[in-house]
């Protein structure tokens, strides 16, 4: 054998001891391959959380807008109820002015029947009364008073 044959093979011998001293290295892989799943790991770990941040972003989002639109539903209700409130307000107030005007006529049309049958003097009288009501109240009682009095009397004697 040459020297460069020698050499040639101790070379080759090397590698081969220092391949197979790889393979036999089992703890040196086994920490390898722990140190790459538990790389592995952590960016998975990072991927899910910041998966579940977009999803709870995007949860709070639709709930705000459902949280928004149910507010101006809300908004439209309260001033449907209130504009229907106030025009039925408006149709009560219209029909009790009606009302009002209609015994109005009536009692005029009452007044003037009354009137029509009294005598000139009565009417005087009676007009009287509706514009001085408090002092006519008065004058009645007194009147009365004064009758009760003269008809006692008249029994007494």
């Amino acid at each position: 054998m040459t020297k460069r044959t020698a050499r040639g093979t101790g070379a080759r011998l090397t590698d081969t001891a220092g391949a197979l001293a790889a393979k036999a290295d089992l703890k040196g892989r086994t920490q390898a391959r722990a140190a790459d799943l538990k790389d592995k790991a952590g960016a998975l770990t990072v991927h899910l959380r910041e998966g579940a941040a977009k999803a709870g972003h995007q949860a709070q989002g639709r709930a705000v807008k459902g949280g928004h639109t149910a507010q101006e539903q809300l908004t439209r209700a309260r001033h449907s109820f209130q504009e229907r409130a106030l025009r039925t307000g408006h149709a009560v107030q219209e029909r009790a002015g009606q009302a009002g005007q209609l015994a109005s006529e009536k009692a005029a049309v009452a007044q003037g029947a009354v009137e029509g049958r009294l005598a000139q003097p009565a009417r005087m009288v009676a007009r009287a009364v509706l514009r001085h009501r408090v002092p006519a109240l008065i004058a009645g009682a007194l009147t009365a008073a004064v009758a009760v009095g003269v008809l006692r009397r008249g029994r007494r004697g």
